[in-house]
This record gives C-alpha cells, structure tokens and sequence, in this order.
C-alpha cells in the first residue's frame, strides 16, 4: 500500500478515534444526569432505566473494543508493521484494509479462524 493511502487511512482512524471519544463522554454524562432521576423512579421507570443501562453497557464495551483496535492499528502504522497478518506474516490485500483498517489476519488466515471457531478449536 502506498504512503498516501497510508496517511489517509491513519487520518480517518484518528478521526474515528476522536468521535468515540465524544461519544463515550457524552453518554458518561448522559447516565450521570439519569442516575439523579433514578431516586424519583416508579418500578416500571426503573426497570427500564437498568434496560437502557444494559444496553449502554454493552454498546460501551463495544466502542472501546474498537478504540483498542485503533489504537493498535496507528502503533502499527508508526511501526510502519500496518497491512501484515499476524499469523502468517504476509501482505493484507490492500481492499480488505481500506475497507476495514483494523483488521488483523488476511483474508485466507481469517477464514481458518473461522473454520477453527465453528468447531470449537479456538
């Protein structure tokens, strides 16, 4: 892949990064100011505040996992180590990293994953 390409992949990453962020501070507050409205809450209103919270819970993990990921993908980047699989140590196809920058297995160890997983080998 070349440098351009490169650069702009990290440039979109930080950008993603930096929206998550704000996001995940965002919704911080948000359960900060719900959590004052708790105290007044009948038992059906409760019962769906600690939904929402499920729900924030899980979307949270979700949005940090990502940010792992990207943090890990501008190292890599620095490291100038982007684009190499980490089981086989090849090239990723330039298409699977501009579709999804974090990847980290080219596409024929990322399906032996998968066939390992379906049978319970992980």
């Amino acid at each position: 892949m070349d440098k351009d390409k490169i650069e702009q992949i990290k440039n979109q990453l930080i950008n993603e990064r930096n929206k998550l962020l704000t996001e995940l501070n965002n919704n911080l507050t948000g359960i900060h100011q719900s959590q004052d409205k708790e105290e007044l809450a009948d038992f059906t209103d409760q019962s769906s505040i600690e939904s929402n919270r499920s729900l924030f819970l899980k979307m949270k993990e979700r949005k940090r996992n990502l940010l792992i990921k990207i943090e890990t993908t501008l190292d890599k980047i620095k490291d100038e180590t982007f684009g190499i699989c980490e089981e086989c140590e090849n090239p990723i196809n330039d298409k699977r990293l501009t579709a999804r920058p974090v990847v980290t297995l080219c596409i024929t160890c990322k399906t032996e994953q998968e066939k390992r997983e379906k049978m319970g080998q992980y």
